[in-house]
Parts: C-alpha cells; sequence; structure tokens
C-alpha cells in the first residue's frame, strides 16, 4: 500500500548504505560534488544504527543491496555492467548480484514445483539438483525428465517475492511523488509513469508463464540470427511460479578470462551482442531487455546463449524507425535531420526552432566522436541528450525507456568483454541496413500495401461508414443532396479501390 509509511523504507535504504559501508563507495564511485556528500552523510549518519546489517561476508555494495531487497538488486544488477560508470571495482563487487546470491532451500523449491504442477517432483523429474543458480526474484536447479531424459533447467521464484517487490515499487512511488512535490522542473520527466511503467514490466517477471510465453515467442523471432540461441520452452512443466527450459551448456558471459582461455574470440564476441541487440529491437520490435551478464553464455560453438525472459520490450514499427533515423543521424553527424526527426515525432514542441535545437544536438555529438574507442559512450550520448532535451522541453518518452536502458545495458556488456569496442562503428551497418529496408520508397510501397489490405478487410463497411460520416456532416452543416451524396460516396469508395488494386500491383512486381 502506498502511502507516507513508505518514508521509513527511504530513511531504511540511507541507514543501510551507512551501517554497510557503502556510501562512500558509492558516493566515490558516481565522483559525487561536495555539496551531495555533505547532504548525503548529514541525512544518513545519524539514522545509521537504523540500517539493516546484511551478510558481513559480502562486500559493501553488494551487502546493502542485498539487505534492501530484489528491486535494489536489480538496480544493483544493471550497475555491474558499467564500470565506466561505477569504476571497475565496484562493478566487480555488484556482479555477484546477477546469479550468485545466497539460495533458499531445496526443500522450499520442491514445495513449489509440487504445488504448481500438482503432481510429486519425482512423478515429473528423475533427477533434481540443488541450486545451481540465484538471482533477485528466482533461483535455477538443474533436473532431468523422467520421460524423455532430457537435462532441463527449472525455474522456481523466491517464496514471498511479491510481497517483498510490492514493497519495494511503493517505496518508490513515494519517492517520485516526493521529487515531483520538491522540484517542480522534474515533472515534465513524470517519474510516476516511469515508475509505474517499471512496475508493469515487474509484475509480469513475476508471473513464469509469461515468461514461458516470452521465450517462446523470442525463439521464434530470432530462430534466424546466427551465433545465437534461445533454450527451448517446456510449456507442459511450467506454470505461474516455476518453468522449465531446456539446458544450456556455457560459459557465463560475466566470467571474461575463462571465455578467452577457451579460445573464443571477445572482439567478435563483444561486437555480436550488440549487435545482435540492435536488429532485433530494430527488425522486430521485440527485445531481450535484461541482457546483462548474468543472462548469457557462450557455447563451446561460440554461440551466445540467452536465458531469463522475465523483461522484455517492445517498440512499435513508427518508433522504431524514428530511433534508428536518429542514431543514423548521430553517426552521420546530420545533426539537423536528428533535430527534424524530433519535431516530426513530437517529442519536442512544435513551438522550438528546429535550427537552435540541430545546433544543441550538435554540442552533443562533435565531442563524443573526437574521443577515442574506449571513451566513446552511448550512456555518455543518452547523459548528454537528456541535458539537452530538457532545455527545450521534450519530456520522458516512457515507451522508450526500456529501449534506452537495455541499450546502456548490452554497450557495457560488450565493453566488458572487449573494452577497445568501437560502439558507433559496430552499430553503423545494423542501422543502416534497418533504414534501407524501412525508411524511403521499398517503405513507402510496403506501407500502401498494408493500407490495402486493411481497407480489403473493411471493404464491405466502407460504403455504411462513409454513408453515415456524409449523413452526420450533413446535419451539423447544410443539407446535402442524395445524389451529391451518392456522388462522394461513389468517389470515395472508387478511390480506396484503386489504391488497394495499384497497391496490389506493386505488391506483385516488388
Amino acid at each position: 500500500m502506498r502511502g507516507p509509511h513508505n518514508i521509513w523504507r527511504l530513511v531504511r535504504t540511507g541507514a543501510t548504505l551507512e551501517r554497510t559501508g557503502a556510501m562512500s563507495l558509492v558516493l566515490d564511485a558516481f565522483d559525487a560534488p561536495p555539496s551531495l556528500r555533505l547532504v548525503a552523510r548529514v541525512l544518513g549518519w545519524p539514522f545509521k544504527w537504523l540500517g539493516l546489517k546484511g551478510d558481513p561476508n559480502m562486500p559493501p555494495a553488494t551487502r546493502a543491496l542485498t539487505a534492501l531487497g530484489p528491486a535494489y538488486i536489480k538496480f544493483g544488477q544493471v550497475l555491474s555492467t558499467r564500470p565506466d560508470v561505477v569504476g571497475d571495482d565496484l562493478a566487480l563487487q555488484l556482479r555477484v548480484l546477477q546469479d550468485k546470491l545466497p539460495p533458499f532451500s531445496t526443500r522450499q523449491a520442491r514445495s513449489t514445483v509440487e504445488t504448481e504442477l500438482g503432481v510429486p517432483v519425482d512423478t515429473v523429474f528423475s533427477e533434481f539438483s540443488e541450486p545451481v543458480a540465484a538471482a533477485s526474484i528466482a533461483q535455477v536447479h538443474k533436473a532431468r525428465l523422467r520421460t524423455t531424459g532430457e537435462e532441463v533447467a527449472v525455474k522456481v521464484l523466491r517464496p514471498n517475492i511479491e510481497k517483498a517487490f510490492r514493497k519495494d515499487i511503493d517505496a518508490f512511488y513515494l519517492a517520485a511523488s516526493i521529487i515531483q512535490f520538491v522540484s517542480p522542473s522534474s515533472r515534465r520527466l513524470r517519474p510516476t509513469e516511469v515508475i509505474k511503467h517499471f512496475d508493469g514490466v515487474v509484475q509480469g517477471e513475476l508471473d513464469l508463464r509469461l515468461e514461458a510465453a516470452a521465450a517462446g515467442e523470442y525463439a521464434a523471432k530470432t530462430a534466424d540470427d546466427a551465433g545465437f540461441v534461445v533454450p527451448q520452452t517446456h510449456f507442459f512443466h511450467s506454470a505461474k511460479r516455476m518453468m522449465t527450459m531446456e539446458w544450456a551448456e556455457g560459459i557465463a558471459f560475466g566470467e571474461v578470462e575463462a571465455i578467452g582461455a577457451a579460445g573464443h574470440d571477445r572482439k567478435a564476441l563483444g561486437e555480436r551482442v550488440l549487435q545482435l541487440f540492435l536488429r532485433q529491437a530494430l527488425n522486430d520490435g521485440y527485445f531481450h531487455a535484461d541482457m546483462h551478464q548474468g543472462n548469457l553464455k557462450v557455447s563451446a560453438a561460440g554461440d551466445i546463449i540467452a536465458y531469463d525472459f522475465g523483461i522484455m520490450g517492445r517498440i512499435d514499427e513508427y518508433t522504431r524507425r524514428v530511433y534508428a533515423e536518429i542514431l543514423i543521424g548521430f553517426i552521420r553527424k546530420d545533426y539537423r535531420r536528428v533535430a527534424e526527426v524530433h519535431f516530426e515525432a513530437g517529442y519536442v514542441p512544435a513551438d522550438r526552432d528546429v535550427d537552435e535545437f540541430a545546433q544543441a544536438l550538435r554540442a552533443v555529438g562533435e565531442p563524443i566522436f573526437g574521443m577515442n574507442a574506449s571513451q566513446m559512450s552511448m550512456g555518455r550520448v543518452l547523459a548528454y541528450l537528456f541535458e539537452v532535451t530538457e532545455r527545450f522541453g521534450m519530456e520522458t518518452r516512457t515507451e522508450l525507456i526500456l529501449l534506452q536502458r537495455t541499450m546502456v545495458v548490452v554497450e557495457g556488456v560488450a565493453r566488458t568483454m572487449y573494452p577497445q569496442i568501437n560502439i558507433w562503428q559496430v552499430a553503423q551497418p545494423v542501422v543502416e541496413d534497418y533504414i534501407k529496408q524501412n525508411v524511403g520508397p521499398r517503405a513507402l510501397l510496403r506501407d500502401l500495401v498494408a493500407t490495402a489490405r486493411v481497407l480489403g478487410r473493411f471493404g464491405p463497411k466502407l460504403p455504411h461508414m462513409v454513408e453515415t460520416a456524409l449523413s452526420q456532416q450533413g446535419r451539423v452543416s447544410s443539407p446535402v443532396q442524395p445524389t451529391r451524396r451518392r456522388d462522394h460516396l461513389f468517389s470515395f469508395v472508387a478511390g480506396a479501390v484503386a489504391a488497394a488494386g495499384v497497391a496490389g500491383l506493386v505488391a506483385l512486381l516488388s
């Protein structure tokens, strides 16, 4: 339940950071200015004794986040992929949050499986191991199907995880409300809507039936992606709080040295994971939105294996075109076109000056392209772009939050695999190929065909719809003669049929 009682949760957050020794580490990692350090210590230190103790055997940051709960752990997982932001030491500490958290008992896991499937575990599985990986929301057991002998991975939600996550999200809602009240200028960012968006995503992650369906859809869409594997889902042995998938053997993406020692090309893997993400986001409009090292493996054949499909992202075709044009505009340094795209999409208010906006975008892009490969960062571009769009009144686009967040995460994964990777060079061929296929004459022809198909589906209803619309118009304005109305109707339908016919011919010829 949301309300002022969640202030306690926010106070305990600062107190826990102090008590575990993580406050100084976090402030240093983000290079916080003296004023912010002073405020953080003044507000946190007096309440230190109220903070959660956590596991003293863990490093400070990991200790604090695991004590605070699953939503904080998710935040730490994202930071673990950004050594360029938080530093190598803190990133290394946070990496254990991905799949090396303390597990719950196998007895509890078996009980959950039996409850969900309605039969004893041994009826379905001839083997059921101790936990092999434990993350913030669930843990995984290696098992063997009794009927086929196939090795599978069984994912089981943590006990009472739904209630724990609800508590964290409620506190975030309160924090968003306080930010909007104290800082009116932040309202354009719609922090409450941002939290609401992620709340919906998390609720989907807590229902493993939805994850199983997402895995199946993702596998179908990526079936032709070379060097990329999505394990098969066993739907019959999955339910709300547990799911079963094909076992995928490989080296975890976070074990960079082991991957190199196994003879895999780390540079190629870094480039491939970034290009795969971009292709899936742009071409399919459906992408893995939690693509950190803990959810990726490298097979013996060198394929990238993805798993954990609790958070998936979707973007519609128009938004994909806008995003691609913005990316290619930056890559080509065509800042005027980037500015025009923002205005065409309605991202920037129409009363602002497009030339001034283009000039501000140049101030974002030019310094980036003056850096060497190891310094060029999509995260840095997004940070600079945030400053510029704030000045021009652009509101936060909630439909792009997951896309932008995942882009930053995937960049961090690629850079961890190969620190010298040139993000823009790797992205350019993927974005250019998408632009070729989806912006220009070919895309126009495809849109015409799609429009003709829609008209075809509604063909039988068109005469009645048009006559009704004309009748209503006639009642609002001057009377329309029946003969003239029929002429309008005939012209409209004839035009629709002609458009459908032209589009059909184009489709046949293309």
